[in-house]
């Protein structure tokens, strides 16, 4: 029997690029937050302080370990997030969530 692991609509957070371990540049195209780093902020008045720079694969949580144990044939997400080198910001998106694209 072959496994898959099919997901949709998966969001990574505004500020992950600010956490990992090579930060991006933090400037937001949105009405109200300019700046990732005031997401950063927000999180940590909301749950408390937590030590960053984080590991590149935390941002899936304990997901990886799952499809790890499970170890699925393939894993297709549809990521609602751009993930680019690009630093050009397309208006049409809306908002874009940034992070070094070599984090996997």
């Amino acid at each position: 029997m072959t496994v898959l692991f099919l997901c949709g609509d998966v969001m990574t957070g505004r500020s992950i690029g600010q956490i990992l371990a090579r930060p991006v540049e933090p400037t937001l195209h949105e009405p109200y937050v300019k700046d990732a780093r005031r997401y950063v902020e927000l999180a940590e008045w909301k749950h408390g302080p937590f030590e960053y720079p984080v590991p590149d694969g935390s941002i899936w949580g304990v997901a990886l370990e799952v499809l790890d144990h499970l170890r699925p044939a393939a894993r297709i997400v549809n990521l609602e997030t751009s993930v680019t080198g690009s630093d050009t910001f397309l208006k049409a998106r809306g908002f874009t969530i940034a992070f070094d694209k070599s984090t996997h």
